[in-house]
């Protein structure tokens, strides 16, 4: 059984972007590894990363830790071709991850706000969340050790994609 769709149209060939670890910050009790990626730069303008940061402020829940968060997460800077994004992202339970999305015009990278509609993130982005679930499976689930939150929080993805 095949599906007759209409073809997939491309604004523009697929180019790779630097995706870069750009830090761990301390967030209102908050460990959250920083990443930037950028369209036309190897890194995110600083005002995005700041904006970032920011948004994290208000957006991770408080307080950090209870019985079911562990005060653990990550946060994508993205200076994309079309907006600036913000990914907020931690971890809940023993397996999930919560996430909150904003973004701005390019021209103002530092007015995040909540982004309207379904998007949970591009290509791009979604590379950071795949190693960030892997590095959750390896130092904390499926850890034969038991869990490891510093060895989680020193994994980093750096790549391009």
């Amino acid at each position: 059984m095949s599906a007759q769709q209409g073809p997939v149209v491309l604004r523009q060939p697929h180019r790779p972007r630097a995706i870069g670890f750009l830090g761990l910050e301390t967030v209102g009790g908050w460990a959250v590894k920083v990443y930037g990626i950028s369209a036309s730069a190897d890194v995110p303008r600083p005002a995005l990363v700041a904006a970032t940061v920011e948004a994290a402020t208000s957006a991770l829940p408080s307080p950090a830790r209870t019985d079911s968060r562990y005060g653990i997460g990550f946060a994508i800077a993205h200076d994309a071709a079309d907006r600036c994004f913000a990914l907020v992202d931690w971890w809940h339970g023993e397996n999930e991850i919560h996430q909150r999305l904003f973004s701005a015009p390019l021209e103002r990278s530092d007015a995040l706000t909540p982004h309207p509609g379904e998007a949970i993130g591009c290509v791009w982005e979604l590379a950071v969340t795949d190693f960030e679930r892997r590095a959750w499976l390896r130092h904390v689930l499926a850890n034969p050790e038991g869990p490891d939150p510093d060895g989680y929080l020193a994994a980093h993805f750096t790549g391009r994609v």
